[in-house]
């Protein structure tokens, strides 16, 4: 790949993956919970997914490292 470098991640590292940190706010309608098919848990998240974009304050303050703005 000319002109890109391939950066390795530690194992675990949330703090070099911001997203990492929002799992449990979409995964919270899905625990513990059994469905009848695929579409029904596509419903789900679209809903979720609906509600988080809603809950931007939040998401940045989980996500927003104050050294990763200064990089």
């Amino acid at each position: 790949m000319e002109g890109l470098r391939v950066e390795f991640l530690p194992p675990y590292s949330p703090e070099l993956q911001p997203a990492e940190r929002l799992w449990s706010l979409l995964d919270e309608p899905l625990v513990n919970q059994s469905f009848e098919n695929i579409d029904e848990i596509e419903n789900i998240l679209a809903k979720r997914c609906n509600i988080l974009n809603n809950m931007q304050k939040e998401i940045r303050d989980l996500t927003n490292y104050h050294w990763l703005k200064n990089c």
